[in-house]
């Protein structure tokens, strides 16, 4: 029996759900503000609602579970822009006229144990006096809610409280129902006095919120406490909607403008069916309670009844206006205390009766499955399921509403869910597209002429990164061009109308690959064919099929990055290469140009006992001979001091200053020792202009200041270090400087000295922008931050190398005990893991937090993101504690500087020895306009910042990176060098045509069609693609093609409709091909289907000819006539043949075969040379002869539709849509089809595959509750009855729809065959993909891995904080929801959950393996070793 471990190597992607709230900030803390349009610009009758200036709530996002918390930042405009506006434009004044532009920066990021179902945000308060922050409420099935607030002190979110309303406990509220439609879901009441969330679809939880006063600490001081206060929930009841008539919920919303918590409910009375819509239509109705959250009671104040059956959602009208606004998929509906008023979209729109009157809309829509937001409190912003954007507008006078109109406004992407950010913003969240945040102004009743120029170049303005222009590729054509949109509306009294005029921008976007439907894994259009082992993955690409209708796309997935080579030449023996900048005159002029596009002026390249000098402004040019750099033994470290004007060269035992070619100055470091001594050397350089600091190999360290007068620089020794408890063993300089110094927000006096350290006491007296740390990693694992020159510590941690989650100041007071310094004697002992190289660096954006990267001789990767958090004076030390090292001088210690552990999913561990000289970590600021850091070694990897997150792409492509360096000339425009171990340097730049801002990088090719399937086509290397486009036919030819012709009944063509057109899918085959040169994807031919033919497959398969005895190679498609039920059911089967023509970018497809069988064609696979199909209830396979298929066996098992077919060898997998899977044996001698085993459980099977381990075969099937299941055949147990049923061997829940499996080779762990578990030639995993867009892999693991994996499993599900408080186990569990299940073994485990082990503590972690009875090193070896065999592409 085999066993197998789940990993998730991709998150998703498809936002479902999206919210704002002030989470990380109060509404009235210091945050970034923008300046809100004036009140009478706005509204004259409603001054009070428009404030001046408004903060920007944070943007709660949630995909599948992943949830992310982001802050958004205004570009402001500056002083300094080429282009000034005209007065009367600034004057108009949209709400975002003074900025440039907003982004999205991730605050915090989570993977939860559940699904989340809803995101409701509670407010802190509305009034001035309640000035809390929001919480963010989430609901998980069946009936679970938490509720989330920001820990300033944890930078991150802590559950304030958890309501469970399941059990035996609860089960009465399920009124003995087992199966529910949807997951619980919540609303909030708009001023937070309390939450509701409708539960098994009957019940209403009121969670009551807190009092401000009541939650707040007297003790602490008024600042802290309102800083740390959030809105929180006191208590909770039930209202049973079932006892008050109330049994099909549809929707509800608080509505606005009660004294009271007033909830509207949108319930039908009696259900009704298409079939008998026409006596039955008006069955919904809204019934408002009010809600006493003190007396629990909730009186009926006022009903509406008579509403139309397709209303299904609310929408609470802002006050003062109120009321709500009824959303139906042909009628709007505006309902209130006082009155009422319906808007018509379309002829499907039939009044109850003829007593109230009904406008009509302009233009014809429907609204089924919309989604809205209000931008004003008059206007709500509606997007329908086509992606386009509608602006309702309530005419109202008063608190009347008189009239609704509707206009046209945009297209954009197909949302999932849609929220306003304060008061110019609004988020499109989408699971079928790219997510957008747009910006929105409205001007007043004057349009000037330079309006469409401005906003047409809004988007070439922003000064937006890379992604923004590489991504959302589609909807930025949609939204940017500046038509404006111009309606009428109303907020006076009298009949007078006043114009504005919105329009839109998108600002920022977030790619998406979801839905994956279908995908496949072909070679790169750059692949080397020579590679082997890891290094052969990167010749290899995910090209999947997503998206839908307008935002289809293909989306190319590479998971290593693979350079565009330049040039190459061989150099071994290398070990270090830099780049170096030179101007001998540089006046400020040059100064602004310098950074981005200054040439670098030489290349230094260490070798093994010499140093190679060449000159890089045009061509690389070796000058060795002719430059005074110190060329006779290999170099160390190179740089630039002064500005650029020198460069500084360090070397074994000294350092060489120099003005270009020229020599200014030598040092020596060990002068004065006598010869006999053991002389240290230079073992690490760190440069922060004008210092560098010296690691020497005795653990002492040296910094040598420069004086930019004189250009000199002097040696400094420190004798604080070089003793046997302070020896250093790794060390690195920090310039604190753009865009403004940061640490100097996190000193304990910072709110008296704003302007400490800009003058730094240096004997030379001279002033520096910014301030320069020193950070140093001792022996004994402790890390200490001392400011420079003066090393003075103003920050010290112990044993870092631990990896804590949060890093504090020594000198704070941490109230709760930490467990894991105790008790630890008598396990591994950890004290040869010491920290090898450490750095920290902060890029250069506005609010962007340093982080620090250390490696540790163990291998393994410590990174934190800095951050601020004010400590009370109650919780410092007091002064005897402290080390007297430390009591310098309290008051400028960093005490407010804290940093969060970041998770970094690097694989491929190398334990380092401290006598290797070589750094490992390179930072970049501009490769191809990206920023980040490059980390060489065995498994090379790229750390990009965006959005103050760090993506991780590997580069495996050339194996081992010894050296690694960035190059800018005329020839490399921002490109970079380094060099394998090999000795191959390598001259690259990064594929532009990839956006890296995702797990993994990807590239999207819009189709503007729904992609379906997609197949490799290996020997032209070639992408087949089925693809529909909606098309509007005339709805009479759309009638008449729904008739079979060979129907004896005759059909009256006089009685069909003549008017109106309907949509209709029509689908084609398109035949993909990448450009070598560009990466561009063009499609070079394409195969129509006939009208009503839906195309349902797609495949390569490889026949063999039975006439000419060679195989052939063709492409196969399998069809079906979409006719409607009155139609019996048929299809076509046709074959091509694809040929590529030289020198052309057309291909020639020829139809060879094509035959029209009974049954829909769903599935085609090849077995053996022979043709499998799956034609309706049964699967038949066929010859071939060359020119015909001749059936030869076939197989009635009896399958409803088939989904999936998958052959090994003889076998045949057979998924189907409700009737789960069958196992069947081809015998070849015989010509029979048997089928030996299925699943005799109903399973809605969505996709199958082979799990291959060694000689055990594994059935895999995934179905629509989101589940795995792992089927396998033994004739021989009794519980299989004789064979005939298949057994389970394990069960899963992912928590997302599996839409496909790809079966793959594991890739051997070590390059040594012979090592144990190391060759994986006989196993295979399963790449798999999901509607949410995320990316796994299920992968056999033997048998002693997965019993300790399993038993660490258990120990984790308590050994670490969940977020939300969810279980894992829980989350796990199979579910099919309402029909009986007996549980199965648990034969998967969970790699999410055991992959948190390398993120605890090192204590912990070895007092876990103790535990499980191994150790932490056979357990991070196993760890490392699932990820290596699974790092496909």
């Amino acid at each position: 029996m085999s066993f197998a471990a789940y990993k998730m190597m991709h998150c998703p992607t498809g936002v479902e759900y999206c919210a704002c709230g002030f989470i990380t900030h109060g509404a009235v803390d210091s945050t970034p503000r923008i300046l809100a349009v004036t009140a009478d610009e706005m509204y004259s009758d409603f001054p009070s609602s428009v404030k001046s200036s408004a903060p920007i709530p944070n943007l709660i996002i949630a995909a599948a579970n992943v949830l992310e918390v982001y802050n958004v930042r205004i570009v402001e405009e500056t002083s300094s822009s080429p282009d000034t506006k005209p007065a009367q434009e600034a004057k108009k004044g949209g709400v975002l006229a003074e900025a440039l532009g907003a982004s999205l920066e991730l605050v915090c990021h989570y993977r939860l144990h559940g699904n989340v179902e809803s995101l409701g945000v509670l407010p802190g308060g509305s009034s001035e006096r309640e000035k809390r922050r929001d919480s963010i409420i989430l609901t998980f099935r069946d009936a679970k809610i938490s509720v989330l607030e920001f820990d300033d002190s944890l930078h991150g979110l802590r559950t304030s409280s958890m309501h469970c309303f399941e059990g035996p406990d609860w089960l009465h509220l399920t009124r003995g129902k087992s199966f529910f439609s949807r997951g619980p879901f919540v609303r909030v009441d708009q001023l937070g006095r309390c939450a509701a969330v409708l539960v098994y679809n009957l019940q209403m939880a009121v969670l009551k919120a807190a009092e401000a006063s009541s939650v707040l600490s007297g003790e602490d001081s008024d600042l802290n406490s309102r800083l740390a206060d959030a809105a929180r929930i006191e208590s909770s009841f039930f209202i049973n909607l079932w006892d008050l008539g109330m049994k099909h919920v549809k929707d509800f919303i608080f509505l606005e403008g009660y004294i009271e918590p007033v909830v509207g409910i949108l319930h039908e009375q009696e259900l009704t069916w298409a079939g008998c819509v026409s006596s039955k239509h008006h069955t919904c109705m809204i019934s408002c309670l009010s809600i006493s959250t003190t007396l629990k009671q909730h009186p009926l104040i006022w009903s509406a009844t008579n509403l139309p059956h397709d209303v299904y959602k609310l929408l609470a009208v802002p006050s003062p206006i109120g009321g709500v606004l009824v959303i139906g998929a042909n009628t709007i509906h505006y309902q209130s205390q006082s009155g009422s008023c319906i808007l018509a979209l379309n002829n499907f729109a039939i009044p109850f009766d003829g007593s109230q009157e009904m406008h009509r809309s302009g233009f014809t829509t429907e609204l089924d499955v919309a989604n809205a937001t209000w931008l004003t409190i008059d206007v709500v912003m509606f997007s329908t399921k086509n992606g386009e954007l509608l602006l309702l507008n309530l005419i109202f006078d008063g608190r009347n509403v008189q009239r609704l109109e509707l206009s046209k406004s945009r297209a954009s992407v197909l949302t999932s869910d849609i929220t306003t950010i304060g008061n110019s913003l609004f988020f499109l969240g989408s699971r079928l597209g790219d997510s957008l945040l747009v910006q929105y102004s409205y001007g007043g009743s004057v349009l000037f002429p330079g309006d469409k120029e401005e906003v047409g170049d809004i988007e070439s303005e922003a000064p937006l990164s890379k992604r923004m222009r590489t991504s959302s590729y589609d909807t930025l054509q949609d939204l940017v061009p500046g038509e404006e949109l111009s309606f009428y509306g109303g907020g006076t009294s009298s009949a007078q109308s006043a114009q504005k005029t919105f329009k839109f921008a998108v600002r920022d976007s977030m790619l998406n690959i979801g839905p994956l439907k279908d995908f496949s894994y072909g070679l790169r259009a750059s692949a080397d064919t020579t590679a082997t082992g890891l290094a052969k993955q990167s010749n290899y690409e995910l090209v999947c099929c997503s998206g839908h209708g307008k935002n289809g796309a293909l989306t190319v997935l590479q998971r290593s990055i693979r350079p565009e080579t330049i040039t190459q030449v061989d150099l071994p023996g290398c070990k270090g290469i830099w780049t170096v900048f030179h101007k001998s005159s540089r006046s400020e002029l040059s100064k602004s140009v310098a950074d981005e596009d200054e040439y670098h002026a030489y290349l230094i390249i260490s070798l093994q006992n010499r140093t190679m000098v060449l000159q890089t402004a045009n061509n690389l040019e070796e000058v060795t001979e002719t430059v005074e750099y110190y060329v006779q033994g290999s170099t160390i470290a190179a740089g630039n001091l002064f500005g650029r004007r020198r460069v500084i060269q360090v070397f074994a035992h000294g350092a060489r200053i120099l003005d270009g070619a020229y020599m200014c100055q030598e040092l020596i470091f060990n002068p004065e020792l006598p010869s006999g001594s053991e002389i240290p050397l230079v073992s690490s350089v760190s440069i922060a202009d004008p210092y560098v600091l010296v690691r020497m190999t005795d653990g002492s360290i040296r910094l040598l200041v420069g004086d930019p007068l004189s250009c000199s620089v002097s040696i400094s020794n420190s004798p604080l270090f070089g003793s046997s408890d302070m020896l250093v063993s790794a060390c690195t300089l920090y310039h604190d400087i753009e865009p403004e110094p940061w640490f100097r927000k996190t000193r304990s006096d910072a709110w008296l000295s704003s302007g400490f350290g800009e003058t730094i006491d240096g004997s030379d007296g001279m002033t520096h922008d910014g301030d320069v740390y020193c950070i140093i990693c001792l022996e004994n694992g402790n890390l200490e931050i001392y400011d420079v020159p003066n090393f003075n510590n103003v920050f010290s941690m112990k044993k870092f190398i631990s990896g804590r989650s949060h890093i504090l100041d020594s000198s704070v007071n941490i109230m709760k005990s930490h467990s894991e310094d105790t008790g630890h004697e008598k396990t591994e002992s950890p004290q040869d893991i010491k920290v090898v190289e450490v750095l920290m660096l902060r890029w250069k954006q506005k609010y962007s937090r340093p982080f620090v990267f250390a490696l540790l001789s163990d291998g393994s990767m410590l990174c934190y993101h800095a951050y601020v958090y004010e400590v009370p004076e109650n919780s410092l030390k007091p002064e005897s504690v402290t080390s007297e090292k430390i009591t310098s001088s309290s008051s400028s210690r960093l005490r407010n500087l804290r940093f969060l552990r970041v998770r970094l999913d690097i694989y491929g561990r190398e334990t380092t020895a401290s006598s290797m000289p070589s750094q490992r970590i390179t930072a970049f600021n501009n490769v191809g306009g990206l920023q980040g850091l490059f980390i060489s070694g065995s498994v090379p990897v790229w750390v990009m910042m965006f959005r103050e997150r760090l993506r991780i792409h590997h580069q495996v492509c050339d194996g081992p990176i010894v050296a690694f360096t960035v190059l800018h000339n005329i020839n490399c425009s921002h490109g970079f060098i380094y060099i394998t171990l090999e000795g191959s340097l390598k001259i690259c730049q990064l594929p532009s045509f990839l956006v890296y801002d995702n797990h993994w990088p990807v590239q999207k090719i819009n189709l503007k069609a729904t992609p379906h399937q997609v197949s490799y086509f290996a020997e032209k290397n070639l992408y087949p693609l089925i693809v529909s486009n909606s098309v509007l036919k005339p709805l009479n030819q759309v009638l008449s093609s729904l008739v079979d012709q060979d129907a004896s009944h005759p059909f009256d063509h006089d009685n069909l409709p003549s008017e109106g057109t309907y949509p209709i899918e029509e689908f084609e085959v398109r035949i993909m091909e990448q450009e070598r040169a560009s990466g561009a994807w063009h499609s070079i031919a394409s195969i129509p289907m006939q009208t009503s033919e839906n195309a349902l497959t797609v495949r390569v398969v490889t026949l063999s000819n039975a006439t000419t005895q060679g195989n052939d190679t063709l492409l196969a498609i399998g069809t079906a006539y979409v006719q409607g039920e009155d139609v019996a059911a048929r299809g076509r089967l046709l074959l091509y043949s694809v040929d590529k023509i030289a020198d052309n970018t057309q291909a020639k497809v020829s139809e060879i075969f094509s035959k029209e069988l009974k049954g829909a064609i769903s599935a085609v696979a090849s077995l053996q040379g022979h043709l499998l199909i799956a034609s309706g209830p049964k699967i038949v396979l066929h010859k071939w002869t060359g020119s015909e298929l001749n059936a030869i066996a076939f197989l009635d098992a009896p399958p409803l539709h088939a989904v999936s077919l998958n052959t090994v060898r003889q076998y045949i997998l057979l998924g189907d849509i409700h009737r789960s899977i069958y196992f069947v044996n081809w015998k070849e001698q015989s010509s029979q089809l048997n089928l030996m085993a299925k699943d005799f459980s109903s399973l809605n099977c969505l996709a199958t595959e082979f799990l291959i381990d060694g000689s055990t075969l594994g059935l895999v099937v995934s179905d629509d509750q989101k589940n795995i299941q792992i089927f396998y055949y033994a004739p021989k147990t009794s519980e299989s009855w004789k064979g005939q049923k298949l057994l389970s061997r394990a069960e899963f829940h992912v928590g997302s729809q599996v839409t496909k499996f790809l079966r793959l080779q594991l890739l051997p762990t070590s390059v040594d065959k012979s090592a144990p578990g190391s060759d994986k030639s006989g196993r295979f995993g399963l790449l798999f993909g999901t509607v949410d867009g995320s990316v796994g892999c299920i992968a056999p693991v033997e048998e002693l891995t997965f019993r300790r994996l399993q038993s660490l499993q258990k120990k984790l599900v308590d050994a670490i904080h969940h977020v939300a408080g969810l279980n894992p186990r829980s989350f796990r569990q199979f579910r099919l929801d309402g029909m009986p299940h007996r549980p199965g073994p648990d034969g998967i485990v969970d790699f999410e959950l055991v992959s948190h082990y390398e993120m605890l503590t090192l204590e912990q972690q070895l007092e876990l393996a103790q535990q499980v009875g191994t150790t932490r090193t056979q357990i991070l070896s196993n760890l490392n070793d699932l990820n290596l065999s699974t790092c496909f592409l």
